[in-house]
């Protein structure tokens, strides 16, 4: 008995060539970095895992990154191997330079009881590690998979850190939640930055793909919650301030303190009790 023909599964066949297999599973990619998380900091223990030897668990990770790299590798500089063992070569300066921000996180949010809380439970610290790793990626000019990394860290905690920002040492994230660091993004050390910030650019149009777009934020800078700074131009000056709310699109001076003023109006009468509280969620 012959099958009839599906028009639909007759066009898939004939587009799905296009893109088939070209980039490695989303799933894939997730595992990695987090059994590269464990095997960097173990401070937890799942309930049935087993205890293995480093230097095993360590040609695993490196084979399972090789694996990772296999479907990107016409668009790769070198084999899937020789990557992997190029990343694994930088690995030991990732792991100081998490550890920089782990302790910039503890010492600077009172609530932090100990370094093992912020690695295991912090998402800034989360979405940091991921960065870190995905950045060391696009370092080596492998496609693809570094936005894969930092989009499964930005499910995970809400924080959208792109692969390509240049962060410094000491890097600390608060909350985190809605904090956005776009592409071209500058950040120097010790910087300090707080739930739904944007780092972000003024124009979205394509031809600005090759341009700095994104804000330069020099060393010592705090920067608090829902501030927008904008613009590859605007340049936030060493040791300054940015308040809460703010609006940035000019560059500010070193050791400035910007703020956005706030309005109170006082009533001249009670509230009436029939009166509609339109403030009320």
């Amino acid at each position: 008995m012959t099958t009839a023909s599906n028009p639909f599964i007759d066009h898939l066949l004939s587009q799905r060539n296009q893109y088939r297999y070209k980039l490695p599973s989303r799933p894939d990619a997730g595992r990695f970095i987090d059994h590269l998380m464990r095997f960097l900091f173990p401070v937890t223990k799942d309930c049935q895992s087993a205890s293995q030897d480093l230097g095993e668990t360590y040609q695993q990770l490196q084979h399972q990154l090789a694996c990772l790299l296999q479907p990107l590798q016409t668009n790769l500089a070198d084999t899937p191997e020789v990557l992997a063992e190029q990343f694994f070569d930088q690995l030991p300066a990732i792991y100081d330079s998490l550890l920089l921000d782990a302790h910039a996180i503890l010492d600077n949010d009172p609530a932090a009881i100990g370094i093992e809380e912020v690695i295991a439970v912090y998402p800034g610290f989360y979405a940091i590690s991921v960065y870190r790793i995905a950045h060391e990626l696009l370092r080596l000019n492998v496609p693809m998979l570094p936005r894969m990394l930092t989009e499964y860290a930005h499910g995970h905690t809400g924080i959208d850190i792109h692969p390509g920002a240049q962060i410094g040492r000491a890097f600390f994230i608060d909350h985190g939640t809605g904090v956005v660091i776009g592409e071209t993004t500058v950040i120097g050390d010790n910087v300090k930055i707080y739930q739904g910030v944007t780092l972000g650019a003024t124009h979205v149009a394509k031809s600005m793909a090759q341009k700095k777009r994104h804000p330069t934020i020099e060393k010592n800078v705090v920067i608090y919650a829902n501030a927008t700074i904008l613009g590859g131009h605007t340049v936030v000056g060493h040791d300054s301030v940015i308040g809460g709310n703010v609006w940035l699109t000019t560059s500010v001076e070193p050791y400035s303190l910007v703020f956005h003023q706030h309005q109170t109006d006082v009533r001249l009468k009670s509230i009436d009790s029939n009166e509609p509280i339109n403030f009320v969620i």
